[in-house]
This record gives C-alpha cells, sequence and structure tokens, in this order.
C-alpha cells in the first residue's frame, strides 16, 4: 500500500438521528470527518424516499464540511442548480440515470462544483469508461442504493481495484469514493483496492460512540 495515500472519511447523514442532526454533525466535525455524504431518494430509481435542497440547504448552514451529495432519483438534471444553490461542493449522478451524461457532468461543472459518476453493483464498469476522463469522483456502490445498514458486496473489491487502475490511466486527479456497508472491518481492504472516500453511515452514526467510530475507522486503514 502506498503510504502517502490519504483516506477521507465520509460520514453519510442517512444513518444519523434527523432530531439530533445538528448536534451529530458537531460530533462527526470534531472527529476529523472529510466531507458529510447526503443520499438523495427520490422513491422512484431506488425503493426509499429521503431528503432535498431545503434540508441540504439547512445542513449547509450548520457545517464548514464540504457536502458530497448523491443524488439517486431520475432525471437528476432538473435538479443540479437547485441543489448547487442549497450549497453542495460534489454532485454525483448515476450512469443508469443519465442519457446524455457527458452533458449532465458539463453541467454540475458549469456551477463550478465536482461532478461524479457513480455505478450501481450490477453495472459494468465499461459503463463509465468514456466520462472518466471528465469526471472528479467516480462513487463506487457496494449495495444496491435505497437503504442503510446493508452488507457490503465482497466482489465489489475486484470492481474498485479494476476502477482504480482505469483512473490511474486515463484520470489521475478523480478520487475513488466507495459506498455500502463500510465498516472497521473492511475499510482497509477498500482503501487498498483504491478507494479515497470512504462513505460510513451505519457503522458510524448507530455507534453508542459516534466519535471513536469514525476514528477508528480512519485508524483501520493504516
Amino acid at each position: 500500500m502506498n503510504k502517502k495515500r490519504k483516506v477521507l472519511i465520509a460520514p453519510s447523514i442517512l444513518s444519523a438521528n434527523f432530531t439530533n442532526l445538528d448536534k451529530q454533525i458537531k460530533i462527526v466535525e470534531k472527529a476529523g470527518a472529510d466531507w458529510l455524504h447526503l443520499d438523495i431518494m427520490d422513491g422512484n430509481f431506488v425503493p426509499n424516499i429521503t431528503f432535498g435542497p431545503l434540508v441540504v440547504e439547512a445542513i449547509r448552514k450548520i457545517t464548514h464540511l464540504p457536502l458530497d451529495a448523491h443524488l439517486m432519483i431520475i432525471n437528476p438534471d432538473r435538479y443540479i442548480e437547485q441543489f448547487y444553490k442549497a450549497g453542495v461542493d460534489v454532485l454525483t449522478v448515476h450512469v443508469e440515470t443519465c442519457p446524455h451524461l457527458h452533458r449532465t457532468i458539463q453541467q454540475i461543472k458549469s456551477y463550478n462544483i465536482k461532478a461524479g459518476v457513480t455505478l450501481n453493483p450490477a453495472t459494468p464498469t465499461s459503463m463509465i469508461i468514456e466520462i472518466i476522463p471528465f469526471v472528479d469522483l467516480i462513487l463506487v456502490m457496494t449495495v444496491n442504493p435505497g437503504f442503510g445498514g446493508q452488507k457490503f458486496i465482497d466482489k465489489m473489491l475486484e470492481k474498485i481495484n479494476t476502477i482504480s487502475k482505469i483512473r490511474d490511466n486515463m484520470n489521475k486527479k478523480a478520487l475513488i469514493e466507495v459506498d455500502g456497508g463500510i465498516n472497521v472491518k473492511n475499510a482497509k481492504q477498500v482503501f487498498e483496492a483504491g478507494a479515497d472516500v470512504l462513505v460510513a453511515g451505519n457503522s458510524i452514526f448507530k455507534n453508542k460512540n459516534i466519535s471513536k467510530a469514525l476514528i477508528d475507522i480512519r485508524k483501520s486503514t493504516f
């Protein structure tokens, strides 16, 4: 493993206690979180509904951390400007929902925010090869999107490694983010497979000691 690489930890607020969100965000800030991951679901592309730009705007007011928004929605182009105005720093769309993916990525970048592309576990890596040179982030789903607390799909380690090698050849500046079932037991494997950003929800926010849980995940990658 290249010791010079730094892992970024992005707690997913989908698993947080929304009645106490301000306090829990402050806890992960103090514990050294690098980003906050925001799961935006529409109940159509995935079988769950979470929140939209108004909640993102409220979160923006209570944290200095970069906001990493993952749009699990149909027709994401319609909402890019709204999420930009709400204050996101990274906006990621699914290859499965974007028939004109290059145009969608260009639209995101036109707002001077980072653009990401993501793919579901069953979607082949070949679906994103053409867009890799144009993105800032590649998000690899290691569970089927829709709900928190799912078990990490071990087979996805090979996919992360494959995408990492392609990224190194095509766009070394792009970060690889991994989302789904990340915990202290598998974080090192995921990091060594090529991930730069680890999204963790239940393993942080459902822990009795949120701060320690985040710190332990980071330490486990050393």
